[in-house]
Formats: C-alpha cells, sequence, structure tokens
C-alpha cells in the first residue's frame, strides 16, 4: 500500500500480513511510515494505492464494520481530557453501540484490568503519562475487537506495567486475536512478539518469525584471559570478532541454545577460565541492527 503527505511518501510499498493468534511487531526508525501504515489500517487514512483487509473487511470501503472488529491505541492519548477514566470508556461502548449497562459493566473490568480502579472518577487530566497509556488501551478493547492496533503502547509505563502489558498482549493473542504492535523497544518485543515486520523509507524490508530471527545471533563470550580465549576458538571452526571496547571479551554467531552450551563446555574443558557467554543483544534487535537498510 502507499500514501503520500504532498511530496512526501510516507508509505511507498509496504506489504505486512498479521496472522489470528500471534503477536506482529512493526520494526523502523522515526520517520519509516510505520504511524501512517497503522492508521490507515485504523481506518483513519485512506491509502492512495493498494489494498487493505482488516479481518476479512476493507476499512476504506466499510468503514464501520472495519472499525468494529479492531482496536486502535495511538501513541498519544489525546482528546476528553475533561472526562473521567469511566465517562471515557463508557463514551466509546455508546459509540460502538453497547448499551448505557453493558457499557457500564464493560468499563469497570477494564479500569480492573488496566489497574486504573481507584482513578475511574478521576479526570483524565490529572493521569500521569503512563496512566493515560493504560486508559488509552482500555479504550482500544472496550469493544472487545479481533485485531489490535498498537502504536508505542508501552511508552511512558512503568515497570510493572510494561510487565503487565506484556502478558495481556500475550493473553489476547492467545484468545485467538490478531495484534499488531509499534514499538522501538526491541527487548520488549523480543518477548512480546511472534512474528516481526521491519520497514524503511516506508517499505518493507524483511519479515521474519522471531523464532527463526533467534536460530543465528551473535554471543558475547567473556574469559579472565582473552589471549587463551582466542587461542581456544581458533582451534575451533567457530568465528569470533574481537570487542574493541572490551578487553576481555569477543563475539560469536550461534545457531542456538544447543551450540552455546556446546562451546561453553568446550572451552572449559580447555581450562579456558570463561566468566561468561550470553547473547550480545534481543533476537529483533540484532536483526534490526543486521539490515543494511539503514546505513545507506
Amino acid at each position: 500500500m502507499r500514501r503520500s503527505f504532498g511530496s512526501v511518501q510516507a508509505v511507498a510499498g509496504v506489504d505486512l500480513a498479521a496472522e489470528p493468534g500471534r503477536v506482529t511487531a512493526l520494526i523502523g526508525p522515526n520517520g519509516s511510515g510505520k504511524t501512517t501504515l497503522l492508521l490507515m489500517l485504523a481506518g483513519l487514512l485512506l491509502p492512495d494505492a493498494g489494498g487493505i483487509s482488516v479481518a476479512g473487511v476493507d476499512p476504506a470501503t466499510h468503514a464501520y464494520q472495519a472499525r468494529s472488529r479492531t482496536g486502535w491505541m495511538p501513541d498519544v492519548f489525546g482528546t476528553w481530557d475533561s472526562l473521567t477514566a469511566r465517562e471515557v470508556l463508557t463514551t466509546v461502548a455508546a459509540a460502538y453501540r453497547m448499551s448505557p449497562a453493558d457499557g457500564e459493566a464493560r468499563a469497570a473490568e477494564l479500569l480492573g484490568l488496566v489497574h486504573l480502579g481507584e482513578l475511574a472518577d478521576q479526570p483524565a487530566h490529572v493521569l500521569s503519562r503512563g496512566q493515560k497509556q493504560r486508559l488509552g488501551l482500555a479504550r482500544a478493547l472496550v469493544h472487545d475487537p479481533d485485531v489490535l492496533l498498537l502504536d508505542e503502547p508501552a511508552s511512558g509505563l512503568d515497570p510493572r506495567s510494561r510487565v503487565d502489558l506484556r502478558v495481556l498482549v500475550r493473553q489476547l493473542a492467545a484468545q485467538g486475536k490478531t495484534v499488531l504492535v509499534s514499538s522501538h523497544v526491541l527487548t520488549e518485543l523480543d518477548e512480546m512478539a511472534d512474528d516481526a515486520v521491519f520497514i524503511s523509507r516506508g517499505r518493507t524490508v524483511a519479515e521474519e518469525s522471531v523464532e527463526s530471527a533467534g536460530r543465528t545471533r551473535r554471543w558475547r563470550m567473556t574469559a579472565l584471559d582473552r589471549d587463551a580465549l582466542i587461542t581456544f576458538l581458533e582451534g575451533t571452526d567457530v568465528t569470533f570478532e574481537v570487542m574493541p571496547d572490551d578487553a576481555r571479551a569477543v563475539l560469536v554467531p550461534l545457531a542456538d541454545d544447543a551450540a552455546a552450551a556446546r562451546l561453553l563446555g568446550d572451552a572449559v574443558r580447555a581450562e579456558v577460565d570463561v566468566v561468561s557467554l550470553a547473547p550480545a543483544g534481543g533476537v529483533l534487535e540484532q536483526k534490526y541492527l543486521a539490515l543494511e537498510e539503514e546505513r545507506r
């Protein structure tokens, strides 16, 4: 799909498929077109070209049907600061044609789910950034949508709330919902996502499952005596890279955890004083940094 703003091509050619029951991460730098793409999927922007299907419905031609099955959480809470947290949710429920009684019940349920029960009757403008984010997530869930579009949902959340968010997102996927989440915090996406779509300059540059992306990754291996470690590695078929910023560490690409365990065992038997062997970064972070697209 494509979308321009005047002479600026925000989305130039994105192909994306997010599956039910899975969490798909949307990854790219600032200005890569992620938010524009999410706005089109939410039915809030029309594409200039290309087709969109959300839960089997085109939001450009069947707006109400698509939105009734889609939950949209922008990266900023937005308007209605004069309403209480409860009123925000009941207003959204009414917009989705829920009865007042059902709207009240759903609002109470969701306020408890996002840990805002004690602030239910406080105006939204007194909420912190993180509390507004949690209210924004509850707002997206009011009508129990089949598809969730989350733009930087963890922004402003405290550590406990970030954990709660990850757990909730995984629970929603387990219920069969399609979850598409954009975030710059790739380590969190490692623990949340099943699949990843990388975009740059408005185009899809890579698609991969998190499981397959993690099959070959770089590990940081540290020893008391790096020279002894290097001598040991030179006697194996493992390639390695010396860390210029660490006098005791090297980087080694390994296929999986089993390969790491074998290498560690061999090093110990060779009497190399290994201090640690651990991934040098998250799966998605390493995949993103390996892409050459952003270096051009």
